[in-house]
């Protein structure tokens, strides 16, 4: 019988009564009919006799007896006069274990060639965040299998965090080691507005067979229509939500928000929303964080949110970095300069921050922590004076400490994509770097995801 649930609930969905319209105008992204009867979200099938297909769009505005539409393929062979169904549904999701391995496009439906995705269980694409006062408080750490995260960026289950960076910095190869790496139960990828060639080669080659074996990934490439790219990153939350409520720790690497916020963006120029910030409309700020409250903890499970954001012209403070950062708890900036040295992956660790370092860590932990990155500081500020050789030993003690560990904390935090690090590794190279062999206990608790018993640093501290 389970064969048949699909079909069965397929009957039980279906609304005898069929609501019709016609297509009355097509102007660029936007599709105008008179009627059906349908409600802001509904998913509509428009069917175009001269090329015997039919085109699924979604209703995006109301104006009298006017609905206005927008498609998730494209609009070739669609006309004036194209009936337009109402199926009576928002946009839904099957979901089940049959996701892990597979993956699909930006309405749920597989885009891998190996068959259905049979399920009688569907999950709304939009939903809303959970309550804030049923998640649970974040205590335990994420392993990432990246020594520079792990070691002086650590993440919490549950938490999200933002990679900042330009265009060709690593973003995806990192967010590959990610899913490889880590010991979440379950990685849903979003690829949303990537170019096609990448997709198949990040498939392949950045997350490899043992990370798509844990895996699902939602694919909205450039070339699809902006309705396409805004509800593929919807799905993805939508299917981190149902491996969440099934209580596991899931790991929902998202790549990228920005190209979501620019998908948004056109969706409401086409509406007819006036451009407030550099061309970004209000809906764009209204949807980011709807879309980034739905990472977190539940009283269930964990969703812990690693979304990209890709920075124009490496400005920290356009439009959608600076909402994007005062939402997420933490960023992780990726630095040009540091990948044109070949230093990969390019984690410019003084300019990036967990906010819930404190809650995930112990105070051995964090001290080490606290040293490496105060020698990088301190290198950071003579560096000129070092290089031209205007520096002279023995003139600052501080100064030359940061100059004899500058190569143990420059190894430490380069990595190869084939070489993942051990947290367990990870802890004691810091440890060995500080000068401060960490406890057998805070590395344990750190290994198994317990997090820290200690109570959590002062703020100033976790820095």
């Amino acid at each position: 019988m389970e064969g048949f649930g699909k079909y069965i609930a397929a009957v039980e969905r279906t609304d005898p009564i069929k609501y019709v319209g016609r297509v009355t105008k097509v102007l660029g992204l936007l599709i105008e009919s008179h009627g059906p009867q349908a409600v802001i979200g509904e998913v509509c099938q428009i069917v175009a006799p001269r090329l015997g297909r039919t085109a699924w769009a979604e209703v995006v505005g109301l104006h009298g007896d006017t609905v206005q539409l927008m498609c998730y393929e494209a609009l070739e062979g669609i006309e004036v006069g194209c009936a337009v169904i109402a199926s009576g549904d928002l946009l839904k999701v099957p979901v089940s274990d049959r996701l892990l391995g597979r993956v699909i496009d930006s309405m749920g439906r597989p885009a891998d060639g190996k068959g259905d995705i049979a399920s009688d269980l569907f999950y709304p694409a939009v939903a809303r965040p959970p309550d804030a006062l049923t998640r649970k408080r974040i205590t335990r750490r994420v392993v990432t299998g990246i020594r520079a995260i792990d070691g002086l960026i650590p993440l919490g289950r549950g938490q999200r965090v933002g990679i900042f960076a330009g265009s060709g910095v690593g973003k995806s190869t990192l967010l590959g080691m990610v899913a490889r790496n880590t010991d979440a139960d379950v990685n849903v990828i979003a690829l949303i507005g990537e170019r096609g060639r990448e997709v198949r080669e990040f498939i392949e080659n950045d997350l490899g067979p043992e990370g798509l074996a844990r895996s699902v990934v939602i694919v909205s490439t450039s070339d699809t229509p902006p309705l396409a790219r805004l509800r593929g990153a919807y799905v993805a939350a939508a299917v981190s939500e149902y491996f969440r409520d099934r209580g596991k720790d899931v790991m929902l690497l998202f790549d990228s928000v920005t190209r979501f916020a620019r998908a948004q963006r056109e969706i409401g120029l086409a509406t007819g929303e006036p451009p407030a910030t550099r061309g970004y409309t209000p809906s764009v700020f209204d949807s980011m964080p709807k879309l980034l409250e739905r990472s977190g903890t539940s009283d269930k499970g964990s969703i812990t949110g690693i979304y990209t954001i890709l920075v124009d012209g490496d400005d920290m403070d356009e439009p959608v970095a600076d909402t994007v950062r005062g939402i997420l708890d933490g960023h992780i900036v990726l630095s040009r300069r540091l990948a044109e040295r070949y230093h990969y992956p390019a984690v410019d660790v003084l300019k990036s921050i967990s906010r819930l370092t404190g809650a995930v860590t112990g105070p051995e932990t964090r001290k080490a922590m606290g040293y490496a990155r105060k020698m990088l500081a301190v290198y950071e500020e003579n560096e000129d004076m070092i290089t031209i050789g205007a520096y002279v030993k023995g003139t600052s003690p501080q100064v030359d400490e940061a100059i004899s560990k500058r190569e143990s904390i420059e190894s430490f935090l380069q990595q190869t994509v084939e070489d993942p690090a051990p947290i367990e590794d990870s802890l004691k190279r810091l440890g060995a770097i500080a000068g401060l062999p960490l406890p057998p206990e805070e590395i344990a608790e750190a290994a198994s995801g317990v997090g820290s018993r200690a109570p959590a640093a002062p703020a100033g501290e976790t820095l």
